[in-house]
């Protein structure tokens, strides 16, 4: 692998992956006997792969840094901050019970080139014991997968607030059809996208039971997704009254909760430009294009939009996002929503 040009990073849009380290990833049985997890070029199908005992995964923080490249962000716990990493491939393992586990490999270099760590993201937790044979590599289609996964993402039947005030569930809305935004009042749909994904671990969606934002029913979102809350008072100390603040931040068990289990219907919704619209009452953010969501668009309106929207598209919001420290305690939904009242 070889170094390229450095593109500027994109302020305000880092992300965490849970990944396993892929020294934790061995082939047991094989060619590559005795190694570790390595990116594409050197991975062989048939080769048997198992977990280390103790393996865990960790957060690896990144910014997009053009297609199927990022930069290690700060506070990360994986992953040298500043470095660059690489989305190498997709692999596609069977377990000896015929189920089927997809990984994404993200190789790290460092300033020659030269691979420094290899990161493994399972979209289905592995586990220890079990014995997972390397069926296929793709190298083609792993941006496209992982941004199925980094697109927030609202579920089937969630009720969106339209420009006229109707509550329409989101699988009945159109290309065109003319939303309710915070900012910028009635806007029309650029366009819709629908994924099926396995709700299993970190990937699983969270909950927001009815009341605990004010909802009117209950929200389920994907984890990273970003809902909009207006502080009467500066309750979380961010410096500022408006926040963003991730789904996965407000977890507690019991009000706000992972769903894991089957498949989730995911459908994303995006206008010319970066939106907070209403959804069961709540104000949450719309699809944010950037290099490592631009994948799920469809090819053809890739090519229409071009570079335009992708510059433009932002509008300020990443501002606005809270660092998940601040958001450590077991009742932050709690204290947001009665810091929220009028």
């Amino acid at each position: 692998m070889t170094e390229t040009v450095q593109s500027p990073v994109l302020p305000g849009t880092a992300f965490a992956l849970p990944v396993l380290p892929g020294l934790t990833i061995e082939v047991v049985s094989g060619a590559n006997l005795g190694d570790p997890l390595s990116f594409a070029a050197d991975l062989i199908p048939d080769d048997i792969y198992c977990v280390t005992r103790g393996a865990r995964t960790r957060r690896l923080l990144l910014h997009p840094d053009g297609p199927s490249r990022f930069r290690v962000a700060s506070n990360t716990a994986a992953g040298q901050p500043g470095a660059l990493i690489h989305l190498d491939c997709c692999l596609t393992f069977m377990s000896s019970d015929g189920g089927t586990t997809e990984v994404l490999v993200l190789v790290e270099v460092d300033a020659a080139g030269d691979v420094v760590e290899v990161h493994a993201l399972p979209l289905v937790p592995m586990q220890p014991k079990i014995r997972y044979t390397l069926v296929t590599i793709d190298t083609e289609g792993a941006g496209a997968r992982l941004a199925e996964i980094a697109c927030v993402s609202f579920t089937r039947g969630t009720h969106i607030t339209m420009a006229s005030g109707e509550q329409r569930p989101i699988e009945d809305l159109r290309p065109g059809d003319r939303v309710l935004t915070r900012d910028d009042g009635p806007q029309d749909i650029r366009w819709i996208g629908q994924t099926t994904l396995r709700a299993h671990g970190e990937h699983a969606p969270i909950v927001i039971t009815v009341g605990t934002l004010h909802n009117t029913n209950d929200l389920v979102v994907s984890p990273d997704h970003r809902l909009f809350i207006y502080q009467r008072a500066d309750v979380l100390g961010a410096g500022r009254a408006e926040v963003l603040v991730r789904a996965r931040y407000l977890v507690n068990g019991t009000t706000v909760y992972r769903q894991p289990g089957g498949f989730v219907d995911y459908f994303q919704i995006l206008f010319d430009r970066h939106q907070i619209i209403y959804a069961e009452g709540i104000a949450a953010e719309t699809l944010l294009l950037d290099p490592r969501t631009r994948p799920v668009l469809p090819s053809d309106l890739s090519e229409k939009l071009g570079d335009t929207l992708g510059k433009l598209h932002a509008a300020g919001l990443e501002d606005f996002e809270v660092e998940e420290r601040l958001l450590d305690m077991p009742n932050a939904a709690d204290i947001l929503r009665r810091a929220s009242l009028g």
